[in-house]
């Protein structure tokens, strides 16, 4: 990639630890950075010949490296789940440890196989985070997104192109045994256009040209390859109806740009959506990194008032505004809120200049947000 950045990704190699994460988020990249080769055991099974001898004898892990000190890393670990019985064997009897990464572990789930029954930690590597790039621009970031090789490339879409069909297309349909890669394709371009609304599968089926039953599939298929996530309703409300549906992110801002067709522009009602996508990013990084029991919710009623993101239990809430003065019909919604429950940190994250507070809202300039966010100033 050239320029190194420092990744927030912390392990505790005296455990055996899986590290998931989407294809290019950069596990091998952070591997080769961390650990010196001549420390390590490293097995990459993206390798057709590694693959080749794994898979057809997985006993010969065992057989190599049972007396080992060193570590063993094993990347992509789901190419060859039956390795994972071998794996459980020595280190219940010979106490060596892993680091097993993979970008799906529905494949693993899938074929039933042992998934170490609580002897592995579990870490997640996600896209590029603001605290680790330092500063951003928005509008080349909402093309570019914060995957590490397309956010550091003068030209990001010719790799998100290859991504898509190389990775997206190709790959996740075949792990999948999807047989309409057509009608899989057009799925991926709804889901980025729907990214971030109200999830409806009839929809969604709809304008895919395939079942809700499958179009489901889909959404689950991206969620156990990391590549989109759910974020449900927040539901503990004590006087209002609030809607249920759950909303759907793809994982990085720049993909779901690129497979919706969108330009966005400051100013446009595109960039306001990528905006909130881009904080919700920054959110997700920071739960998989700092808490990974934080919940993220949303929280809507069946009149229109909507609050974007809930953070645990009503530690904060919070409003994505993108523009660069914020009113006070923004408020509306968090004052709605606040009238159903107390709420310790109302908050407006927007495009202004300077903090401020109206009542008990405070309106915060993202950067200054997402600097508090990760010093862990909201006690969440």
């Amino acid at each position: 990639m050239g320029q190194y950045i420092k990744r927030i990704l912390n392990i505790d190699t005296r455990y055996s630890s899986f590290l998931w994460g989407a294809r290019r988020t950069g596990k091998t990249y952070w591997i080769n950075h961390n650990f010196k080769p001549e420390d390590i055991i490293f097995i990459d099974l993206l390798q057709t010949d590694v693959f080749a001898e794994y898979a057809s004898r997985p006993s010969l892990l065992r057989e190599r490296f049972q007396n080992t000190k060193k570590l063993i890393v094993i990347d992509e670990i789901q190419k060859v789940p039956m390795l994972l019985d071998e794996i459980h064997w020595m280190i219940e009897n010979k106490q060596i440890t892993f680091l097993l990464t993979g970008s799906s572990a529905r494949k693993l789930r899938r074929s039933h196989v042992n998934l170490l029954a609580g002897r592995a930690l579990r870490y997640q590597l996600m896209p590029f985070s603001f605290i680790e790039v330092g500063d951003i621009d928005l509008e080349k970031v909402m093309v570019s997104g914060m995957l590490p090789p397309h956010f550091l490339s003068p030209k990001p879409i010719d790799l998100i192109r290859s991504y898509v069909a190389d990775y997206l297309k190709e790959e996740i349909a075949q792990e999948a045994q999807i047989q309409r890669i057509p009608q899989f394709s057009e799925f991926l371009r709804v889901a980025a256009l729907t990214s971030g609304e109200l999830l409806n599968y009839s929809n969604v089926a709809r304008e895919t040209g395939v079942s809700s039953k499958i179009v489901r599939s889909y959404f689950d298929i991206l969620e156990a390859t990391m590549l989109g996530f759910r974020v449900s309703s927040w539901k503990a409300s004590k006087t209002r109806r609030l809607l249920q549906a759950e909303k759907f992110y793809l994982f990085d801002v720049g993909l779901s740009n690129y497979l919706a067709k969108r330009q966005p522009k400051e100013g446009t009602p595109e960039f306001g959506k990528s905006f909130e996508h881009l904080i919700l990013m920054e959110l997700q990084a920071y739960k998989s990194y700092k808490n990974p029991e934080l919940d993220i919710t949303y929280w809507r009623t069946s009149t229109g008032y909507e609050v974007d993101f809930i953070l645990g239990d009503k530690d904060v809430a919070l409003e994505i505004k993108s523009g660069r003065m914020v009113y006070d019909i923004d408020l509306k919604s968090l004052k709605a809120l606040q009238e159903d429950g107390k709420v310790k940190n109302l908050i407006i994250v927007s495009q202004e200049k300077y903090p401020r507070e109206i009542g008990e809202i405070k309106i915060i300039p993202w950067r200054l947000f997402l600097e508090k966010l990760w010093a862990g100033e909201f006690g969440i």
